[in-house]
């Protein structure tokens, strides 16, 4: 059997609970999804919310505070929440990727250190994160050492040492000045253990492995391309990991729509083309628009510059039928929904039902939420975009 685009898209959407809301503990949604883009913080609460029945805000808040999900720089060099258990993994696969981004930037370079000497500098400020500092107070522990280039050098150990982000408090666990702690030591691959440090004491290859299954089981099946569009990682490392994996037999070839060849977990499974898909309200960056090479199977080719702004900031999205079809905002205690074409009144009372439910989440919370971004909604919209707006 050949997969259609439409079987893909709807793949895509069952295992990111997107067909169905599932009863599930918060750490686990988030470990069953792969990774939930953070950089906004409401938006892994506003994704757990579209894919956890009954979901409640507090018990991510206790998952931060716990730290049974964590917030780091990983895949893409933003902001993933991902389960405690599989950071060391994740960290691991994107290393050398997150070094890169940094260490050979040339505001790194006008430093005058060598990797080396950055490196050996996280033990010792490991230990000083051992409780959470603010970003002011890090870089004047540096300062002493480094100078003006204090802020420079934690720009670039920030990124790829093993530094979560700590919880700041309310409204959605993290604020925007932000504050960090090195994360818990794990055992190395030599089974000594290792100290906090630039090395996450696990073996890169086996750390990229666990990704890709993860990442397949997330959002599969998919290609080499899509894995890199997810990850940043390079071809070599992908193609290294999935002929790896194809002859432990741990991942399999499936047909589809195009001619690069798309690979899945063996036990998987692909909902019928006949499927319907429920309306959803996404956030910002939500990962499902962010998984696959090109526009991604969710969205219309014609809408990804109405969606993904010049500045690469990707807007909440309507889903109708398992595709985007507008975007929507919190605007003086209401949702403002926008669709790029015209709807029908089942799909407007699907979306207004959404709308209200998430508006009585927002009104413990952050009833303006993502206001910042506002500005997007004066840039145009396209001819026929129809607004509605919902009340509580």
């Amino acid at each position: 059997m050949v997969l259609t685009p439409r079987q893909l898209a709807l793949a895509t959407l069952e295992r990111q609970f997107l067909l169905e809301r599932r009863r599930l503990d918060v750490a686990e949604a988030v470990r069953r999804v792969c990774a939930l883009q953070a950089q906004e913080p409401a938006s892994p609460y506003l994704a757990l919310w579209n894919r956890v029945r009954d979901f409640a805000p507090e018990d991510l808040d206790a998952a931060f505070a716990e730290g049974r999900v964590v917030k780091a720089s990983l895949m893409r060099i933003t902001l993933h929440a991902v389960h405690a258990e599989d950071y060391a993994y994740h960290h691991a696969a994107m290393l050398s990727t997150l070094r890169a981004s940094r260490l050979y930037d040339r505001r790194f370079g006008a430093t005058g250190l060598s990797p080396d000497e950055v490196d050996a500098l996280f033990p010792e400020l490991a230990a000083f994160l051992a409780q959470p500092r603010t970003g002011v107070e890090v870089r004047d522990e540096l300062a002493g050492r480094f100078g003006e280039h204090a802020d420079r050098v934690w720009w670039a150990l920030r990124t790829y040492g093993t530094v979560h982000h700590a919880p700041t408090g309310g409204p959605w666990s993290f604020t925007r000045r932000n504050a960090y702690r090195a994360a818990a030591p794990t055992a190395s691959r030599t089974g000594k253990g290792t100290d906090t440090g630039v090395d996450p004491g696990v073996d890169p290859g086996e750390g990229v492995r666990r990704l890709l299954l993860s990442y397949l089981g997330a959002f599969g099946p998919a290609t080499a391309q899509d894995f890199a569009r997810f990850t940043l990682l390079t071809s070599p490392v992908i193609r290294q990991a999935l002929h790896e994996l194809d002859a432990e037999g741990r991942v399999v070839r499936v047909a589809g729509p195009g001619r690069d060849p798309l690979f899945d977990l063996p036990d998987a499974t692909v909902p019928a083309e006949d499927t319907p898909a429920p309306p959803r309200l996404l956030p910002m960056w939500d990962s499902t628009l962010l998984a696959h090479a090109g526009p991604g199977r969710l969205m219309p080719v014609e809408y990804r510059p109405l969606v993904v702004r010049r500045n690469g900031d990707v807007l909440p999205c309507l889903l109708v039928d398992g595709q985007v079809a507008g975007v929507w905002r919190a605007r003086e205690g209401a949702l403002e929904l926008t669709a790029f074409r015209a709807l029908d009144t089942a799909a407007w009372e699907g979306l207004s039902e959404e709308a209200e439910a998430l508006l009585s989440l927002l009104s413990t919370r952050e009833p303006e939420v993502y206001r910042r971004y506002g500005h997007w909604w004066d840039k145009g919209l396209p001819p026929g975009a129809e607004t509605r707006t919902v009340s509580a």
